[in-house]
């Protein structure tokens, strides 16, 4: 029998890239290869790439130029760079890396095989298409492999919001949903193997519209309810949403659906109207702020999460209050905040830049006062009689580590539980980034 080749696969940016990559293994697993976890030893390099952050396609050149000395003393090693800044850059990244074999982007990832077989034998390999075919057909699951308690599952791709920052329309395409039986299908595969938690991820998830078995497109909820059905599968979350597509059946579920966790992360990017409209959002602060009320109600003990970008173009100190104003009112358990920076191709790129003093002023203040809503929250946990999943072992001996309903990292000391329990836990204390508790029962 042959010697299984190896595969060395680092990830970037976003949960959809870490289900992405573990479809690429899948897909190259038919080609012989099992994962390594140091590229040293691997007989192909694949970076899965994110093209949100700061000079992130530099940031690549940086990283594929770490290769070159592994590349010169292994020339049968192929290396290829899939993900959003292979589908930007396309053949460029070829010609700036002449070492690199292989450039693939999200939505052929299910022509892996065949680009390998082609870089095996010499030549470069590019697909940077957006083929008609579903790709998530193609990228069948290795049978029944065992997984962890939790796993990520793609039901949606791209975006048409065109918000001004950003790349997505670019690099993802256009929004696609995945039909409800294939989802359904790959929820209770996961099942099956060991998942008790599934994030359903997509760049808008909840503008979700997937055909039906009945032949008309389901809402993100009617597909959360079909998922409530699944035996064993205990908790339902989801991620990116965008404030325009949560629909009323989707903040009812939130109040009815017992498997849907009480945790929602909904972006506003900004408080400041006028700079709400400059980003293309199509919403306003205040239509924001009511939202957030409705799902309260239907949820009361919801925790909030959002995304925040300072020192947008022409953003002024009075904008920049008008979002620490929004946070005061909204009062968020988590959230991610970042300066402002250019994406070639993007209408915001073209504009009046802020100084990234201010800049870097502004997230400053912004953040500490996000800090101090997220230990707030987090300090309101003890007392409290919270549900864990129980995902790992902790550092110290007979320690469990896990995430609450409202995805708070818990540990217990001396718990018998083992990884998939699924627990009640008192909270007892509150540490900078995780709650410890006790296991009760």
């Amino acid at each position: 029998m042959a010697e299984p080749k190896k595969l060395f696969i680092k990830t970037y940016g976003c949960q959809m890239n870490v289900y992405d990559s573990e479809r690429m293994a899948e897909a190259l697993g038919s080609q012989g290869y099992v994962e390594t976890q140091t590229p040293d030893d691997a007989d192909m390099i694949l970076l899965n790439t994110c093209h949100i952050r700061e000079k992130a396609a530099e940031k690549v050149y940086s990283e594929l130029g770490r290769f070159k000395g592994l590349k010169a003393e292994k020339p049968d090693l192929k290396i290829g760079v899939a993900g959003c800044v292979a589908q930007a850059e396309g053949a460029e990244i070829m010609r700036r890396q002449p070492m690199v074999d292989l450039v693939v982007g999200p939505q052929s990832y299910h022509r892996l095989p065949e680009l390998e077989a082609k870089a095996r034998g010499g030549e470069k390999a590019l697909d940077t298409d957006f083929p008609e075919e579903d790709k998530f057909e193609h990228l069948k699951s290795r049978p029944k492999a065992a997984r962890g308690p939790t796993a990520f599952l793609t039901v949606q791709e791209g975006c048409d919001k065109f918000c001004a920052f950003c790349v997505v329309p670019y690099t993802r395409g256009a929004e696609v949903s995945r039909p409800v039986d294939r989802v359904v299908r790959e929820a209770q595969d996961l099942v099956e193997r060991g998942v008790r938690e599934i994030t359903l991820l997509g760049q808008n998830v909840n503008a979700y519209h997937g055909a039906g078995p009945d032949g008309t497109d389901w809402s993100l909820a009617r597909l959360i309810w079909e998922l409530d059905k699944v035996d064993g599968l205990e908790r339902i979350r989801f991620t990116t949403s965008h404030p325009n597509d949560m629909d009323d059946d989707l903040i009812e579920a939130h109040g009815t659906c017992a498997k849907l966790m009480p945790y929602l992360h909904l972006p506003v990017q900004a408080g400041s109207d006028k700079i709400l409209k400059r980003m293309n959002r199509a919403h306003t602060a205040e239509s924001y702020i009511r939202l957030i009320e409705r799902i309260r109600a239907a949820r009361p003990d919801i925790l909030i999460s959002g995304d925040f970008i300072v020192g947008f173009p022409e953003e002024t100190e009075e904008d920049f209050q008008a979002t620490m104003d929004l946070v005061e009112e909204v009062n968020y358990g988590y959230a991610y905040s970042f300066k402002y920076s250019t994406r070639p191709g993007t209408p915001a790129a073209e504009r009046a830049q802020v100084p990234e003093d201010e800049k870097n002023d502004r997230l400053q203040r912004l953040q500490a006062l996000l800090t101090t809503q997220q230990r707030a929250a987090q300090d309101a946990m003890v007392g409290k009689t919270v549900g864990i999943l129980f995902e790992r072992e902790g550092r110290l001996p007979g320690q469990m580590v896990g995430k609450s309903d409202h995805l708070h990292a818990v540990h217990v000391a001396d718990c018998p539980a083992p990884a998939g329990t699924l627990a009640q836990v008192r909270i007892i204390s509150s540490g900078a980034n995780s709650l410890a508790g006790e296991l009760l029962g």
